[in-house]
């Protein structure tokens, strides 16, 4: 069997094995299995390209740049996977993605300098022999305008998750109209460079897609940013995609389409949960319009110390707990979870009320609670326990902002109007750890604060819930 051969059959195991590592991501249960597929997929992957580069007479400079962009590349995520915490995963997932746009942005436009600007070349010939010169017209065009607008998207949006950058968004006028004429003009660009493969309207498209890039995720709100991550998921994905059909490579087809529906499907399940338009996600053009309500004087509000919320907790038949991204800032998940079990076996029903976007990544609230070992029955979504909140004695909010805030469902004026949230506010009692009266992620003041069955705690969340157990 030759070593092409051998190749294109890795590629197949790789891609079977991406498969079950999504297969296996999907449940708690199985995340640790699936995510051990993903890297045995990614690993045959990689020796079978390398494998091939080897066949195809790549030697000397070529084959020490390939083996030293794979060593320091490996070096550098074994590092960062190593040093990174929960709360700073986002923008590193957000960074990775601009990596995969460059990459496909760099893929482009060599296949444009080994083609187009080369058309009495051998690749050229042989792909004009094909009748296929037009396509790779094509998939140079867009292949570098779907990189380019996932790197310069992802870099603002890392930018603004790495608090680099204001969240508040970019409000052009017109800015739709920006977004639409920027396809428009795409298209334009892309009939050209079809029609006469120069190297002006490849720059055009190329600059064009940049500032794309730049202005889709710049025009998107705070509260909005785990939508933004798991869209650019989708582009890499797609990226990717078409990088591998400029390379003629399976596994890059194949896993690109994997992470590209994948990532789709995801931002179209968390639109729905957020009441948000998944076209408006796609064209960045679900920022802020109204105007804030954050002006607004809602009164004073009311504080509690450790003891006094832990004398509710003793006395409490049932508690729900909703944490956000504070609670990932101040590592407090381990003292949460003490505290549950020590509720629980005080007989005090105890649950986990976890909203679509807690955090700052879908999902980031399952992982920290998982990690306290906190069961995962008690962990609900928001649709399966916003009608208990009504019967429910002391809600805990802990380091949660925007997906608890009321005026969501009550300001057609607030910038997250709605949006779903946790109906926290329809307990008797309604706990809230925060540092101070700060306005959260997407800039809002929350009316929740100020109301008569509210209390706040304040300080480090991970302190007053260690103050809160030595009180129990």
């Amino acid at each position: 069997m030759s070593v092409e051969v051998s190749a294109q059959a890795a590629y197949i195991v790789a891609a079977l094995l991406f498969i079950a590592a999504l297969a296996g991501l999907s449940k708690h249960e199985t995340a640790k299995v699936g995510n051990r597929f993903g890297i045995a997929g990614m690993a045959v992957a990689l020796a079978a390209t390398v494998a091939l580069a080897i066949d195809r007479d790549i030697e000397g400079i070529g084959l020490v740049l390939l083996v030293g962009a794979v060593a320091i590349g490996a070096a550098i995520g074994l590092w960062r996977a190593r040093i990174v915490e929960m709360t700073g995963m986002p923008e590193l997932i957000a960074l990775l993605h601009s990596f995969v746009g460059l990459a496909a942005v760099l893929v482009g436009w060599n296949g444009f300098l080994e083609v187009e600007n080369n058309l009495d070349g051998e690749e050229a010939l042989h792909l004009e022999a094909l009748g296929t010169l037009g396509i790779h017209h094509a998939e140079v065009a867009i292949g570098i305008f779907i990189g380019a607008v996932t790197f310069t998207g992802s870099i603002i949006a890392y930018l603004k998750l790495s608090a680099k950058m204001d969240s508040k968004p970019l409000v052009l006028p017109g800015k739709n109209l920006i977004n639409v004429g920027s396809l428009v003009v795409f298209a334009a660009l892309t009939a050209w460079f079809c029609a006469d493969p120069g190297i002006v309207p490849i720059i055009l498209a190329t600059v064009l897609a940049l500032a794309l890039g730049l202005h889709l995720v710049a025009s998107i709100g705070g509260g909005d940013m785990p939508v933004v991550v798991s869209m650019l998921n989708s582009y890499s994905g797609w990226a990717a995609a078409a990088s591998g059909f400029l390379l003629e490579n399976d596994a890059l087809i194949i896993t690109g389409a994997l992470v590209g529906s994948s990532g789709a499907y995801l931002s179209y399940i968390m639109c729905k949960a957020m009441n948000r338009s998944f076209i408006s996600v796609i064209a960045g053009g679900f920022g802020i319009e109204a105007p804030s309500s954050s002006d607004t004087d809602y009164g004073e509000h009311r504080e509690v110390n450790a003891e006094g919320a832990a004398e509710l907790l003793k006395s409490a038949k049932s508690v729900i707990i909703t944490p956000g991204y504070g609670m990932a800032v101040a590592q407090a998940q381990h003292g949460v979870a003490d505290m549950t079990r020590k509720l629980r076996d005080a007989g005090v029903e105890v649950r986990f009320g976890i909203h679509p976007v807690a955090g700052r990544l879908p999902g980031h609230m399952n992982v920290l609670l998982a990690e306290a070992k906190v069961p995962y029955d008690i962990v609900l979504e928001m649709d399966e326990i916003n009608d208990d909140f009504a019967a429910t004695s002391v809600v805990l909010v802990i380091g949660a902002n925007d997906t608890v805030n009321p005026a969501a469902a009550d300001d057609p004026t607030s910038p997250i109007a709605g949006m779903p949230v946790l109906h926290v506010w329809e307990a008797e009692n309604v706990i809230v750890f925060k540092r101070s009266m700060a306005s959260g992620y997407a800039g809002v003041q929350n009316p929740l604060f100020f109301r008569e069955n509210t209390q706040m705690l304040f300080g480090d969340a991970k302190d007053r819930v260690e103050d809160i157990l030595k009180s129990l």
